[in-house]
């Protein structure tokens, strides 16, 4: 069923993205005290008293004219958004009552014909108090003082929302995707133009300037009868390079969109000629410590020359012991180069990475190569009784050996790659877990 989508509009700090996180479960949005810090609109699935909606967030709204063409891109994304809402929250600033902009966003919503909620916030303010009257003036029934900061009344907005929305719209909850991915880099490499290209929408904003997408975008995609969800998140730069309190946030929420995939994305600017350490360290981290499947897309072909393949494929072969474990591909998002490739790639991955083994093959697998290859702790043979696979994405495997204090990082990539020379296992990583054989007879 089409979700239901709930925008929540206003003009630049108000509360906006503070609501929404009070709101939101899944989903959070950077919330910080000056204006402008979203700029892209998020959104998340919101469940009350058995109806389900889509709530949105959008930028901060400004129909000041201006030259800067970042700002109009923000403008045009929200005013797309309330279009196709169903039900928009307005959200005004109580302590400082009506002002022309919240007057001009209220003219526009009259214009579209929308259901609006509008919402004092700060209402716990002295100073909301002596404006809260004049909010009559805006011409909406439905105005509820709330603070989103402190959680005031937030049951009772939720409780308009579900009554003012169009019945036959409520859907049930979203179901579970079948699998995420994440598009990860530094600034400006072209995460949100490959979102959009995926999407085949302009779900993210694009500038020639870093630093654009400042929060997690999360879209749902089909892809072979699956449900896919595709998140971009905001550059990362090194540690050095984050100064500002938002870039902060920004890094942060990107891991912890990492945190909560399956398959990592991470795009590499071709042009550049070298894969820098923050990148390979990125996907070093996404692959041997948070068990993800990464894919390489080496982006920007078209400005890629013959000296600066050249120069990248050095740069690439200081990693070669690593690389050659994950899947890559060369695109561009300028000329769509291999674009259409992706995906497919992805659901290839995807396989490789639900893969379920049978138990006596593995067993097998195993100990006919330490038959052939005894593995030694000084004299002292390390002997493997039993392997168990415990789940998959990430495929868990569980090593039940003699001394598990003596399978140190060698003996466990031994295994490891008897698995992947058995196996088409690229672009996935192997979780092992060591654990010491107890014959039955000794348990109690």
């Amino acid at each position: 069923m089409k979700k239901t989508n709930v925008v929540i509009v206003g003009r630049t700090n108000v509360g906006k993205s503070t609501l929404f996180n009070k709101l939101s479960v899944n989903v959070k949005s950077l919330a910080l005290d000056y204006e402008g810090v979203t700029r892209d609109f998020i959104e998340d699935e919101v469940c009350w008293k058995d109806s389900c909606f889509n709530l949105v967030d959008t930028g901060g709204v400004s129909f000041k004219k201006s030259s800067d063409p970042l700002l109009e891109k923000i403008r045009k994304i929200a005013e797309s958004r309330i279009e196709k809402a169903a039900l928009v929250v307005f959200v005004c600033d109580g302590t400082v009552g009506i002002l022309p902009e919240d007057k001009t966003i209220a003219k526009m919503l009259h214009k579209l014909n929308k259901n609006v909620i509008v919402i004092i916030n700060k209402i716990d303010n002295k100073q909301t108090q002596e404006h809260i009257h004049e909010f009559n003036k805006l011409g909406f029934k439905n105005i509820i003082g709330i603070s989103a900061e402190h959680g005031t009344a937030i049951g009772d907005l939720l409780d308009t929302i579900v009554e003012e929305l169009p019945a036959q719209e409520t859907m049930k909850e979203e179901e579970k995707p079948s699998y995420k991915i994440v598009l990860l880099g530094k600034p400006n490499v072209g995460k949100s133009s490959l979102l959009n290209l995926i999407t085949k929408k302009n779900r993210a904003i694009v500038a020639d300037m870093p630093g654009t997408t400042r929060e997690p975008l999360k879209e749902t995609i089909s892809f072979y009868k699956e449900d896919i969800h595709l998140v971009d998140t905001p550059g990362i730069r090194r540690k050095r390079a984050v100064s500002e309190k938002i870039e902060t946030m920004m890094v942060k929420s990107a891991f912890r969109a990492l945190e909560d995939t399956d398959i990592v994305l991470l795009l590499v600017d071709s042009s550049e000629g070298t894969l820098v350490d923050q990148e390979i360290k990125l996907a070093f981290y996404a692959f041997t410590e948070q068990y993800k499947a990464v894919i390489l897309l080496f982006n920007k072909q078209d400005l890629v020359d013959e000296d600066t393949k050249a120069q990248l494929e050095f740069s690439l072969s200081e990693y070669k012991f690593f690389l050659k474990k994950i899947e890559s591909l060369n695109i561009s998002c300028k000329t769509d180069k291999n674009i259409g490739k992706i995906m497919p790639l992805v659901k290839k991955v995807w396989k490789r990475y639900s893969t379920e083994f049978p138990k006596e093959e593995l067993d097998i697998l195993f100990k006919e190569a330490l038959e052939k290859k005894p593995l030694f702790h000084k004299t002292i043979p390390l002997r493997l009784y039993s392997t168990e696979q415990i789940r998959t994405a990430p495929i868990t495997i569980i090593l039940k050996v003699n001394y598990p204090e003596w399978f140190g990082s060698s003996q466990v990539s031994f295994f490891e790659n008897i698995l992947r020379k058995k196996y088409d296992l690229k672009g996935v990583p192997i979780k092992f877990l060591v654990r010491k054989n107890i014959p039955k007879s000794s348990k109690k």
